[in-house]
């Protein structure tokens, strides 16, 4: 077995879940348009003539798994830089990857979303707010009073700061570190005890907020429920680093747990729930979500581990699909009000166009331009070709990817 080396930096497969968690943003918010009812502060158009029972299941189901996924992987990778590299290095690079980014497109992505939402509400009857002329003759419009779909960057620096600091306080105690790494790997390799360990921890951090799923804020101040619901996802991706030598025990049960996740939410969804309690809600919501957890981590492990330049160039392009993809899903819906054609063919225009525009401008635009070096750290050729391993596999069904990201 070959030692990971100093510029070890993603695993091709964690890598990969990360990237698909971020582009199932577009699946996410296109389908919300079509769920039918009022629209809400988090999302507000609907399509008052499209909506799909199939689109508001696949909405709820992907809002179950997303973030926690995305948030465990970050902890993770975030702990490779913290290890491999050194502390300070972690911190430069978060830094350079998510503050600078994230002050930088939330104030160039601000009115674009609200020129977006603006117009589809407009088209819709919902409202009439901006149009594209009185939205900048106010200079204050163009002050962003929320984080939008940026509330991850925003608290992930924030993760990034705590996290160094606990990890530099526990290098002045190795044997507390060796010993939680010692009972965390006893309960990783126990399929049962890990998904109901897991799940209890969620379920109480549900209770103490007394909600029955995390409400994101979207607001500058912090807040203590979105930060720590979802600093227990990215904490425990960073000590399954300490015991990335036994993440092949995800492929154990993989497929059960993904069908199990399937079904029990499938069944909450389907069933009458007015009459259930935040803690039965709460419950079913936090051991689906570690089902679905083990199940696609075990799945991207199982198939996604060796090396693919289609796979690596969608991992690279995810940052900037993301960035991008907010203000088109708010647009583009109004452009097809009125058409008598069903929501999911709606639902399929709007996401289908969205990903092309943003990997369209990804391409010509970001890949090997300053925007992307910028995002990614570097500049990548556009050439599929291009795209090389960079390091053999060192462990079965898991190859080491080394560039800065």
């Amino acid at each position: 077995m070959k030692a990971l080396t100093q510029k070890t930096e993603r695993l091709h497969s964690l890598d990969s879940l990360r990237a698909i968690m971020m582009m199932l943003g577009i699946v996410l918010h296109t389908a919300i348009t079509y769920t039918g009812g009022e629209p809400g502060p988090g999302w507000p158009i609907k399509d008052p003539e499209a909506s799909n029972e199939l689109l508001k299941w696949l909405g709820y189901t992907i809002h179950n798994f997303r973030m926690p996924i995305f948030m465990l992987v970050a902890g993770f990778f975030a702990a490779l830089l913290f290890y491999e590299r050194s502390p300070n290095k972690m911190i430069v690079n978060r830094m350079k990857r998510i503050v600078l980014p994230f002050i930088l497109f939330v104030i160039l992505l601000w009115p674009l979303v609200q020129l977006g939402f603006s117009y589809s509400q407009q088209i819709f009857g919902l409202a009439h707010t901006y149009t594209f002329s009185s939205f900048f003759e106010n200079p204050f419009n163009l002050i962003p009073d929320r984080t939008m779909h940026l509330w991850f960057l925003y608290y992930l620096i924030m993760f990034s700061v705590v996290s160094f600091g606990l990890g530099k306080l526990m290098q002045h105690f190795p044997s507390l570190t060796k010993q939680i790494s010692k009972v965390f790997n006893q309960v990783i390799t126990r399929p049962l005890l890990k998904l109901v360990i897991l799940s209890l921890i969620t379920f109480l951090i549900l209770l103490s907020m007394d909600a029955y799923w995390v409400a994101t804020s979207l607001s500058f101040v912090p807040d203590g429920g979105t930060f720590s619901f979802y600093f227990f996802f990215y904490l425990t991706g960073w000590i399954f680093f300490k015991s990335k030598h036994l993440l092949s025990s995800f492929m154990q049960f993989d497929r059960l747990f993904t069908f199990l996740g399937l079904g029990i939410f499938t069944l909450y969804f389907l069933a009458d729930t007015t009459e259930f309690s935040n803690a039965l809600t709460a419950g079913i919501r936090s051991v689906t979500c570690w089902l679905f957890i083990f199940g696609f981590t075990g799945l991207f492990l199982r198939y996604f581990s060796k090396h693919s330049a289609i796979g690596r160039y969608i991992s690279d392009s995810a940052y900037w699909v993301y960035l991008l993809h907010l203000p088109l899903t708010a647009f583009l819906p109004g452009l097809l009000a009125g058409w008598a054609i069903p929501a999911l063919l709606k639902f399929t225009i709007v996401a289908s166009a969205t990903t092309f525009i943003c990997f369209f401008t990804y391409h010509y635009f970001v890949r090997a331009t300053f925007i992307g070096e910028f995002l990614n750290g570097r500049k990548y050729s556009r050439k599929l070709d291009d795209i090389k391993p960079l390091e053999k596999p060192v462990m079965p069904n898991m190859t080491l990817v080394t560039d800065d990201k």
